[in-house]
């Protein structure tokens, strides 16, 4: 693959690590995929879309605290990242934090309206499907 070949050359090419582990990701390999995020981070540390996908294999390894660490890292360059918002609502509801995550939920649907057809089949909010408060956010 390309970003491979760019990786061999210059080992550090913050795209082509985002690459490398948004494919490891996609096999599961969430650990392997972190550390080309940490990798891109340590180059760009702002990097809102390592941070993101970095939080993802977090939340996939069940390690929720960490994962809402870097949605509210993501949270501080750009307050209104309904993607960051989203996610970390799905942290949230994970570690039993019912209202809180309702609560970003909420501020990520008033931002981007697709998170409220998104959250209606997502299985991070599968828990939580038949409480009204939540019904009445996605219905």
């Amino acid at each position: 693959m390309l970003f491979e070949k760019t990786l061999e050359v210059e080992p550090l090419h913050t795209v082509a690590l985002i690459k490398r582990g948004n494919i490891l990701g996609k096999f599961g390999k969430y650990v392997e995929a972190i550390s080309c995020y940490d990798k891109a981070l340590g180059t760009e540390p702002k990097n809102t879309l390592a941070l993101i996908n970095k939080g993802l294999a977090l939340h996939y390894l069940q390690r929720y605290d960490d994962a809402i660490s870097c949605y509210d890292v993501v949270l501080k360059i750009r307050p209104n990242s309904a993607i960051a918002l989203y996610n970390k609502a799905s942290s949230l509801v994970r570690q039993d934090r019912i209202g809180d995550g309702l609560g970003i939920l909420e501020e990520a649907i008033k931002i981007d309206l697709s998170y409220k057809y998104k959250a209606r089949f997502d299985v991070d909010f599968e828990q939580i499907q038949k409480k009204n408060d939540f019904r009445r956010l996605v219905l």
